[in-house]
């Protein structure tokens, strides 16, 4: 397999607490070493930028710094400490609290669902961590065990 399907979830935290940032830190550093599999911006503008922009950073400062550097996930952490200028628990609590309150629109839903054969009813996950960790699965699926 030449590239890889990023398996950290959105619903991770590092030390810090902050959901998404582990699974920012892999895709950003996938796409630097051309292993990000296809589909999966390095850095996009769902999670991502919600990441970046509650934490008061930079996003090129973010993408500048793995794609240099090429971090160990500790070292990215250190960095954010360094150059978030809202770092604070209240700031990270909220930013958690839209993470896990996320819904993708119905189409998208949908989508996810019927690709992985699990039907649209009131048992079926709602919020986007869940149904991106569905969409990860499925592609990794496809891509190295089919």
């Amino acid at each position: 397999m030449n590239t890889i399907v990023p398996l950290i979830s959105s619903g991770v935290a590092g030390p810090l607490g902050v959901l998404h940032l582990p699974r920012l830190w892999l895709k950003v550093s996938l796409e630097a070493v051309g292993k990000l599999a296809p589909g999966y911006p390095g850095a996009g503008k769902g999670f991502d930028q919600m990441v970046i922009d509650g934490l008061g950073l930079e996003r090129e400062a973010v993408l500048a710094f793995i794609r240099r550097n090429k971090p160990t996930y500790p070292q990215f952490e250190a960095w954010v400490k360094q150059n978030a200028t809202r770092l604070d628990r209240a700031s990270i609590e909220k930013l958690n609290a839209a993470i896990r309150g996320y819904h993708h629109d119905d189409a998208t839903r949908k989508a996810i669902l019927s690709a992985n054969g699990i039907p649209d009813d009131a048992s079926a996950p709602r919020d986007a961590i869940s149904l991106n960790n569905l969409d990860d699965w499925k592609e990794f699926h496809d891509a190295v065990l089919k």
